[in-house]
């Protein structure tokens, strides 16, 4: 179904089709007509299934662009998940001037925020407990919020965010447009929905989503022998990129420096870092400088990586939709994926719940034993510190590494730019020429420090 069957403006259609959204997806198909026409909606949809789409469309073509003033608010889970909405966001208004979208979330400095907010803007995306702040300190108003969105409202519940998305209501006027989206519709949930929404239309497109292409194995283990058992799932089936899941954060962290003193190259996304660590590990891992990411599932919420070769549950999911989330992000987009997990025999009592005809359960055994074997980066991560605040845009580093320092288009990976700091991935065996062209040559003619992560 394309989108030219929607009552969108042809500014909108217009960009939609230069940005490559040819047709919708389902739940796209399904929601749109709903939210253009001002219903409240509650989607259960998986990650991936495009409906930030679905409600940036929704917002965006209802958006009075000449009220300077808060008419859309995005509630998320976690800090990846808002900058990811609002990226796509940035892209969907493309055809629409002046739309001003903000994010807010714990985590980033306040300071500067106030600043932002101070300015105005016509959409905030961002975590419930710094957008209360805002608004308790009265830096932010919703007193004309038009249209609300929960996205992964059930990761939200699951995080303990139910307070603080009620007290955000409470600064909200009573009659607005809500969209509710979430991979389950648990009891909590729906409570959330009828509390909230007014004669919400329930869609839900999981069943007529294409399956993931998954190949799912389980193999039993002692704990002494998961990591010997690890290194040979990597070893036998060589991917590109793997998240492999720990229930707890020290977990994480222990399995990653396990790994890298294995010469198997491995960052840890958890809780108790701070947020430029947590940038550097996502942009390390997206940009393929580290193969492995070794994370808890509160950390790897809302992740964007659209090709994603492995998922490994390295300790098994306390419930059985944790495990759906988990090997979800592998198999996307058509490609073929591979999700193992590892249990012990003090677990068997619960792993009957996973038995089906197609999960291949095995001796661990039959993987071969490769002697010597290593993950390596394709790329390593130059970190120039300039950003968007100094003008500079990934055609300027491009350009700088393309022109004075020599390099290859094709040896230059993914380019990631923030406010202050700017991220380029260059192949391993190129990065000290490129380090040191950078360091001693211009970005728009101006000296920027650049490092090595």
């Amino acid at each position: 179904m394309k989108f030219s069957s929607l009552p969108l403006s042809k500014e909108m259609l217009h960009n939609l089709n230069e940005i490559g959204y040819k047709e919708m997806t389902d739940i796209q198909a399904e929601s749109l007509p709903f939210i253009l026409d001002g219903k409240d909606v509650i989607a259960q949809a998986k990650t991936g299934s495009g409906k930030t789409a679905a409600f940036g469309i929704g917002l965006l073509s209802r958006l009075k662009v000449k009220e300077f003033r808060v008419q859309s608010l995005i509630l998320c889970p976690t800090r990846e998940l808002a900058d990811q909405v609002a990226k796509e966001l940035r892209l969907l208004a493309r055809g629409t001037h002046n739309v001003k979208i903000l994010t807010l979330c714990g985590g980033a400095a306040f300071g500067p925020q106030l600043g932002s907010l101070r300015h105005g803007a016509h959409i905030i995306v961002g975590t419930p407990g710094r957008i209360l702040k805002h608004l308790k300190k009265e830096i932010l108003s919703l007193e004309h919020l038009e249209m609300l969105v929960l996205d992964e409202a059930d990761r939200m519940l699951d995080m303990g965010f139910k307070e603080e998305i009620d007290e955000v209501l409470s600064f909200c006027k009573k009659r607005k447009q809500t969209l509710l989206f979430s991979a389950t519709y648990a009891d909590d949930v729906i409570q959330v929905s009828k509390n909230l929404q007014h004669e919400a239309v329930s869609i839900k497109t999981i069943s007529t989503e294409k399956q993931n292409n998954i190949q799912e194995r389980f193999y039993e283990s002692s704990q002494h022998q998961k990591l010997e058992i690890l290194i040979d799932i990597f070893s036998n089936f060589k991917p590109e990129n793997v998240i492999v899941f720990t229930n707890t954060k020290i977990q994480a962290k222990e399995l990653a420096q396990s790994l890298q003193k294995k010469k198997i190259d491995a960052l840890a996304i958890h809780g108790e870092l701070e947020q430029y660590e947590r940038n550097d590990v996502l942009v390390q891992f997206a940009n393929k400088s580290c193969p492995i990411l070794v994370a808890t599932d509160v950390a790897a919420r809302g992740l964007d990586i659209k090709e994603l070769s492995m998922v490994v549950n390295y300790d098994l999911p306390h419930l059985s939709e944790t495990y759906t989330h988990r090997i979800g992000r592998t198999g996307r987009a058509g490609k073929d994926g591979l999700a193992f997990t590892l249990f012990c025999s003090h677990e068997i009592e619960n792993i009957d719940e996973y038995k089906n005809e197609t999960r291949l359960f095995e001796d661990a055994s039959s993987l071969k034993k490769v002697n010597g074997f290593e993950m390596k980066p394709k790329y390593i991560t130059l970190v120039i510190e300039g950003g968007k605040k100094d003008k500079v845009r990934a055609g300027d580093i491009l350009g700088a590494l393309t022109g004075d320092a020599g390099l290859q288009g094709s040896s230059i990976g993914k380019i990631d730019i923030y406010d202050r700091q700017s991220y380029v991935a260059i192949e391993s065996k190129l990065i000290d020429e490129a380090h040191k062209k950078l360091n001693t040559g211009k970005i728009k003619n101006k000296n920027f420090s650049v490092w090595a992560l």
